[in-house]
């Protein structure tokens, strides 16, 4: 038989090998006939049916396994012809009864034999289900299993379902990316409880000094600890602690550099501490300790537009908020520490450093959008915990395009287009947000297309291009007002205008390879 048999269904209702093949094919035809070696084609001499009853076909077309065995009168098994024998062909079976038990049987286990990729797999099949011989012969009329496994494997189509998705590995944390938006943005809240004289003059820029220097170590000292945390938490301490204080040192002598001592010094120092501490936090992954230490700071500031509070409290709560951040910092790392060592290779400094590149990179670049407009780097801020919500769900996207895709250029089509789907959905909100300040939406829209490609490119390891892209956008903007007659904003326009692109054009270029999903 060379493909299922039509039944109709029966008087009871019961399901029937017709009405569950039905719904496997549209319009209930049934499928191709499954292709017949040579050796196999029907013979017409033969005029009884392979079921009903006893059968004559095992003993007039024996298909032997065994050779002579089974011309002594042993089971006939299907399989092949020996070698050296004529091929002999199979009976050509009539169109099967309602009342067929063989038929009932594929029905009952169609699901199973339609996944089967040859008849020993049925075979396996009717032993599990505790198929005895006597029964094969008195109700089944087939001579032993192989041949029921033979007829039950000719009687339904090949169906193989696709497995079902596994689960996505890059599933987003909602409630964390969220958090961490708002601790991006948070600390800003301690400059208007500062002094006034610390906003403006050379206290503002010794700040905005110590921020940059801050910013850059804090990314090349994140990329080297999250490398160590791989080997375990003992390392990824061990490169925090030892890290954190130059990095507060580096930013306290440019505050220094700048303004020279004073309270302005004194703020950049308080800043450089915080920024090292939350910097510990964030890799570690305890954001709700960091969301803690910033209540001082938060509660002050938003009590400003009712109540001035005294000196005293302008400034002991910033410092109570610094206080509390590096304590907890610590209470992080001395567990941490006592944890068993964890041998491994450490990597070499010079990896960690386009990421610092880029740190202060992207720093310049928001400090100029800041100067134009206080509340254009606010939305900046705000907008990173978006940003990495999205890099988790490019990651998850591409893996399912991966696994959806047949073909190279299948694979690079879908995963550029889920890359313009983040890219889209980062850049909305921003967008959204443009009336509301004095930043011109263009430059907003061109920084933060420049920004969350940068930080996608590095989050798959592609750190130099992105480093030195970003590089080049702020030396654009930085230069351009000192060489020419343009604007500080028209010149932030003109270099992340040029580097957009062709960091999408890098992200098309090297994730679009499935290689780089692996």
């Amino acid at each position: 038989m060379s493909g299922p048999t039509p039944l109709p269904p029966r008087a009871s209702g019961e399901d029937t090998l017709s009405i569950r093949l039905a719904g496997r094919h549209p319009g209930g035809t049934a499928p191709h006939p499954r292709r017949r070696p040579s050796w196999a084609q029907p013979d017409p001499t033969e005029d009884e049916p392979r079921r009903g009853g006893p059968r004559r076909l095992a003993a007039a077309c024996p298909r032997t396994r065994g050779g002579p065995r089974a011309q002594s009168g042993s089971r006939t098994q299907s399989g092949p012809p020996a070698h050296g024998e004529p091929p002999r062909r199979r009976a050509t079976l009539r169109p099967a009864r309602p009342d067929d038990p063989v038929d009932q049987l594929a029905a009952e286990l169609a699901d199973d034999i339609g996944a089967a990729v040859h008849p020993y797999e049925v075979a396996a099949v009717l032993e599990s289900q505790g198929m005895t011989g006597d029964r094969i012969q008195e109700t089944y009329g087939h001579p032993d299993l192989f041949s029921l496994a033979d007829a039950l494997y000719e009687r339904v189509p090949r169906s193989h379902p696709e497995p079902g998705a596994p689960p996505d590995p890059w599933r987003p944390d909602h409630l964390r990316c969220a958090l961490r938006g708002l601790l991006f943005a948070l600390p800003g809240a301690a400059y208007p409880l500062s002094a006034g004289g610390l906003l403006g003059g050379p206290g503002l820029h010794a700040l905005i000094a110590a921020a940059l220097v801050s910013w850059a170590w804090s990314q090349a000292l994140s990329h080297r600890a999250y490398l160590r945390l791989a080997a375990g938490p003992r390392e990824a301490a061990r490169t925090l602690l030892r890290g954190a204080p130059p990095g507060v040192a580096c930013a306290t002598a440019a505050g220094l550099a700048v303004a020279g001592p004073g309270p302005a010094a004194v703020f950049a120092v308080g800043q450089s501490c915080y920024l090292a501490a939350a910097g510990v936090l964030l890799v570690l992954g305890r954001e709700k300790l960091l969301a803690v230490a910033l209540l001082p700071v938060v509660a002050g500031a938003a009590a400003l537009p009712w109540w001035q509070p005294p000196t005293v409290l302008r400034l002991g709560l910033p410092v109570l908020t610094v206080a509390l951040a590096v304590g907890a910092a610590w209470h992080v790392l001395r567990p941490a520490l006592r944890a068993d060592p964890a041998p491994g290779p450490v990597p070499r400094l010079a990896h960690s450093l386009p990421y610092g590149l880029f740190g202060l990179a992207a720093g310049t670049l928001a400090t100029f959008a800041g100067r134009q407009d206080p509340y254009a780097v606010i939305v900046l801020t705000l907008s990173m915990g978006p940003a990495e919500w999205l890099l988790f769900r490019y990651r998850g996207l591409a893996l399912a395009a991966l696994r959806s895709s047949t073909t190279p250029g299948g694979f690079r089509l879908r995963s550029t287009r889920a890359l313009v789907v983040c890219v889209a959905a980062y850049l909305a909100p921003i967008a959204a947000s443009t009336p509301l300040i004095d930043t011109p939406p263009a430059q907003l829209l061109a920084l933060g297309a420049v920004l969350w490609t940068a930080l996608l490119l590095q989050a798959f390891g592609v750190a130099w291009p992105s480093a030195a892209l970003c590089l080049g956008a702020a030396a654009t903007a930085t230069a351009l007002p000192y060489v020419s007659s343009l604007p500080a904003a028209t010149a932030q326009l003109v270099g992340c205008t040029a580097a957009a692109p062709v960091l999408l054009a890098a992200a098309v270029r090297h994730l679009g390879r499935p290689t780089a999903h692996a």
